[in-house]
């Protein structure tokens, strides 16, 4: 199929990057663009460097959470108050890190394969302690290896703490543990048992896929060989002691008081490992099945080339994984090499944090002076890391494309073109923002708009600009 040649580098810098900046130079070969970044990525750009190390996080709020229980109980709840809004403050640093990252990235197509993945391994921050280990969970379970391998960067998710707390599996014991065996002893009334969230929340929206050929007792047996994985003070002590593996720089802590014993049987395949390397090694037999390939390889397709994937895009990038054992790095160049993901008609309609990114670029900014990215993303329904589901948010259309989310991009576009340096001339400003892609009718109603705020409010909700 032949590819529309001008319109290629405004599909590189918009549907692969993160929009175009004033100072971008539109690229001559946009794949070969695509996959020099590749090779240029840096895993931990400036922004973040005054992330604190997610271990930290989780030892200074188990170390408050004794202070307060230590405390009269009249004075707790300020106390209690003043841990939520640290906690909350962490959340807003990170997502301002997030942001500043992405406004002048280097490798804005690896910068999107990130948020993308982010998505994928959706944690949801209504907890404060998970709110709190956002930014981190990004920082530490996503950056390192997005051009890696797949069951690598599965494994570092999975045993985050922010993961761990989100589907609550510092509380899962085995039944038959030595744990669960002291505490029936100490009180036989209390019940304590599986937590499974965590296993199915991997099988179903991590690896797998759903419909791929598992059943509950794979689930349940799943969910056996992972007990014993938890967080540092939280379900498992702070310190090391027998029994007890620490990683101190994350916070994770495998208990193997609370591992259930003996082999595990899941989809058929018996798993004799002992302690934490019994569920690792099940993981990554699920990274390198077929159906995980598939999986991957669909949600991939539907972010990048169009809500409805086509097959052959679908097959051409499972079939990359398979070949290379996981490996992410010829995913990327098979999709990038896919012809339908280069077809001139902008499939995809931008998600909030998308157009706001996008945006915000294209308005020049590398600071967010005056802007409130957190305020600004629950104004336009989707707060960052916090989808309210494992699913994370939705990648089509149809969930954002609403008249009422219309009318907020709208208003806050109006205020984006009001930004102190947001003065340049829209009608100049339009064609480097989309290059090949801009149609007559914008071009059209830009140069009739009766202010140049108003011309730039105009372009940023443009049918070209909402689009990618």
């Amino acid at each position: 199929m032949a590819v529309h040649e001008p319109a290629m580098p405004g599909i590189a810098l918009n549907r692969f990057g993160l929009g175009t900046r004033p100072d971008d130079t539109a690229p001559a070969d946009g794949r070969q663009w695509l996959l020099e970044q590749l090779g240029r990525y840096e895993p931990r750009p400036a922004a973040w460097d005054p992330l604190p190390a997610s271990g930290d996080l989780v030892r200074d709020t188990v170390a408050r959470q004794r202070e307060i229980r230590d405390t009269p109980s009249d004075q707790q709840a300020p106390a209690r108050e003043a841990l939520r809004k640290a906690q909350r403050q962490h959340y807003l640093d990170a997502i301002d890190m997030r942001t500043l990252s992405a406004l002048d990235a280097p490798t804005p197509f690896v910068e999107r394969l990130v948020h993308f993945w982010a998505n994928h391994f959706a944690i949801s921050a209504e907890n404060p302690a998970v709110a709190m280990l956002a930014g981190s969970f990004e920082a530490d379970a996503i950056r390192p290896h997005v051009l890696g391998r797949f069951e690598d960067m599965v494994l570092a998710v999975e045993r985050h703490p922010a993961m761990l707390l989100f589907l609550n599996q510092n509380a899962s014991i085995g039944p038959g543990s030595v744990a669960a065996t002291r505490a029936t002893r100490r009180n036989p009334a209390q019940q304590r048992g599986l937590n499974e969230n965590l296993a199915r929340e991997i099988m179903e929206l991590h690896t797998l896929g759903v419909r791929s050929g598992y059943g509950q007792e794979d689930v349940t047996e799943f969910a056996r060989a992972l007990t014993g994985w938890s967080v540092a003070g939280l379900g498992a002590p702070d310190t090391p002691r027998r029994g007890v593996e620490l990683d101190q720089g994350t916070g994770y802590a495998f208990q193997a008081e609370r591992h259930e014993p003996g082999p595990r049987t899941v989809l058929g395949r018996r798993y004799g490992q002992a302690g934490q390397q019994q569920a690792a090694a099940i993981i990554r037999d699920f990274a390198r099945a077929d159906a995980t390939a598939r999986h991957v390889a669909t949600k991939l397709a539907r972010h990048f080339v169009a809500d409805n994937p086509p097959p052959a895009v679908v097959e051409r990038l499972a079939r990359a994984y398979r070949d290379h054992g996981g490996e992410l790095k010829p995913v990327y160049q098979a999709l990038i090499a896919s012809p339908e993901a280069w077809r001139p008609a902008p499939a995809k309609f931008k998600t909030p944090w998308e157009w706001l990114l996008s945006s915000l670029r294209g308005l020049g900014r590398t600071d967010l002076q005056g802007v409130r990215v957190a305020a600004l993303m629950q104004q336009l329904g989707q707060p960052l890391w916090r989808p309210g589901s494992p699913a994370g948010y939705d990648d089509v259309a149809g969930s954002w494309a609403a008249p009422d989310a219309l009318m907020r991009r709208v208003e806050l576009a109006g205020r984006l073109a009001s930004l102190p340096d947001a003065g340049m001339d829209a009608r100049q400003l339009a064609p480097r923002l989309l290059p090949g892609q801009l149609g007559e009718a914008t071009a059209t109603a830009l140069s009739r708009a009766e202010s140049g705020r108003t011309a730039m409010a105009l372009l940023l909700v443009s049918p070209e600009f909402l689009r990618r």
